[in-house]
């Protein structure tokens, strides 16, 4: 009898995990579409998001103003300058999973077990050509000026500079487009890399699910209330 109640408790809170997911993927986040200043002149900025099963990320374009707002990833040695850079690519994900597992070749326990409890967040910041779109794993939408400034400022705010000056994290990159940076915030199961992604997203006028833990249920909502 003594092994019942546990397993009662974990079934119990696995149907509560399944039914937030369900609902934070069909309650929108706000309730209700929000009025964008930009309607009357038109939208003007287009912005990517990118999905695989179990991350997204947010590309805008690369242009004179991100190519000025967002200079110290050439400082940090990213190509922006290169003549075929048309994308800078934005993630949030916690430290460990997101630095030691670039590929599923390199999954580990510990990574695993840290994205799952808590651990430091980073940024991942990639530097793409042009990009094939629609596909099943590149999403488009086109903002306006109120909404972009607001996404760039959020974006931005998510670095975490270094006696005023923000370094990428030594001896971590991917490739030689690519460049970790401290980031601001802890990751968890319950607030991960697709939370971070809805987030910005709200900040540039875009309706997502009340919590979106997963890209699936991130790129339902959005195509429902979008």
């Amino acid at each position: 009898m003594s092994w019942r109640r546990p397993v009662r408790w974990l079934l119990t809170l696995l149907a509560v995990t399944i039914l937030l997911a369900v609902a934070g993927t069909f309650v929108p986040r706000p309730l209700w579409p929000v009025a964008k200043a930009d309607d009357v002149a038109g939208l003007r900025h287009r912005i990517l998001v990118f999905s695989n099963p179990i991350h997204t990320d947010i590309a805008i374009a690369l242009d004179t103003e991100t190519r000025s707002r967002f200079s110290f990833l050439e400082d940090n040695g990213m190509p922006l300058g290169h003549p075929n850079a048309r994308w800078i690519v934005f993630g949030w994900g916690g430290r460990a999973f997101y630095i030691e597992t670039p590929t599923w070749a390199d999954l580990k326990l510990m990574p695993v077990f840290k994205g799952l409890t808590m651990d430091r967040s980073v940024m991942h910041v990639d530097v793409a050509g042009e990009i094939v779109e629609p596909s099943d794993t590149v999403t488009a939408f086109e903002i306006g000026d109120a909404e972009y400034e607001k996404l760039l400022a959020y974006i931005e705010a998510s670095f975490t500079p270094k006696d005023g000056m923000i370094a990428a994290i030594p001896d971590t990159a991917y490739g030689p487009n690519d460049r970790f940076f401290e980031a601001n915030g802890w990751f968890s199961a319950v607030v991960g890399c697709n939370t971070w992604t809805a987030k910005g997203l709200r900040e540039a006028g875009l309706r997502t699910g009340w919590w979106n833990p997963l890209p699936r249920s991130l790129t339902t909502s959005l195509a429902l209330y979008n």
